[in-house]
């Protein structure tokens, strides 16, 4: 099991880093009192299992050799890596301008500059034990979440999720859709009466389809397009897609057609096919 520490002053984007490691597959926790975290690592079975947490001057011991105890202890059991937020004093103090929510350590009577330099004393145990710095002085969402996705996975890439759906545009479209195609113009299996009781996913119906040339073509013209579209889709740090492609019951011609396509796709990213009209859905 590992466990990534999320710590920082105040202010720095820490739950934004969270909410990254949260796409990323982590189990993610916000806050979680230091006299917990043992009794949280041992309650944790899976092996493989990925936890990410905050540690801060919110949920943090405030002597230096109790967290330097803690950290020891949490590695005797586990795989730690620490990330360590921050930014320089004045944008923090802009950042609680705009926000203007209450320092943790605003209680004991400070200023903000003066809660914000205790704070960075405090959790100073933690800086010196990081595998990982970030300055977001400057940094987007966008820039942080990049960095944190080399660090973590080596790549800035998402692991896009593309969700495959076939529907019948009799009953509804998918108001989750990104893109949605129509294939109500290919050849219609429906109109075989010893076709109708099988599905796209049959094989009476994929022999029935595979014969058609204007299916294999429209087949590899959605394909060509997104296997151009996608590298841009993930540079864009997209973390699902969903395509929906619709006949007009949603049983035969959108199923063989969202089945053929996401075969194509499955080898490089991960896949999942849902079939809105058909009783196993």
């Amino acid at each position: 099991m590992k466990l990534i520490i999320i710590s920082g002053r105040s202010g720095s984007g820490k739950t934004i880093a969270l909410n990254v490691l949260e796409d990323l597959g982590y189990n993610c926790i916000d806050g979680v009192p230091y006299q917990l975290l043992e009794q949280l690592i041992d309650t944790v079975d899976a092996p493989n299992n990925k936890i990410a947490i905050t540690l801060d001057i919110r949920n943090l011991p405030h002597e230096a050799l109790a967290i330097e105890q803690l950290l020891s202890a949490l590695r005797d059991k586990i795989e730690i890596e620490i990330i360590y937020i921050d930014a320089i004093t004045t944008e923090l103090i802009r950042r609680y301008s705009e926000t203007r929510r209450l320092h943790p350590l605003s209680k004991q009577k400070l200023s903000l500059s003066q809660a914000l330099e205790r704070e960075r004393e405090l959790i100073a145990p933690l800086k010196r034990e990081a595998a990982l710095e970030i300055d977001t002085t400057t940094l987007s969402i966008h820039n942080l979440n990049e960095r944190l996705k080399i660090f973590l996975q080596g790549s800035s890439k998402s692991k896009l999720l593309i969700i495959f759906q076939s529907f019948g545009f009799k009953y509804s479209h998918p108001e989750d859709a990104d893109y949605i195609f129509d294939v109500r113009f290919l050849p219609n299996p429906h109109w075989e009466p010893s076709l109708q009781k099988y599905n796209g996913t049959e094989q009476p119906i994929i022999d029935y389809l595979e014969s058609q040339p204007v299916v294999k073509q429209t087949i590899n013209q959605i394909d060509n397009l997104f296997q151009s579209w996608m590298p841009h889709l993930e540079e864009n740090n997209r973390n699902y897609v969903t395509i929906a492609i619709g006949c007009t019951g949603g049983k035969h011609r959108s199923v063989f057609v969202t089945e053929r396509i996401a075969a194509r796709f499955s080898s490089k990213y991960q896949v999942q096919i849902e079939h809105k009209c058909l009783p196993s859905s």
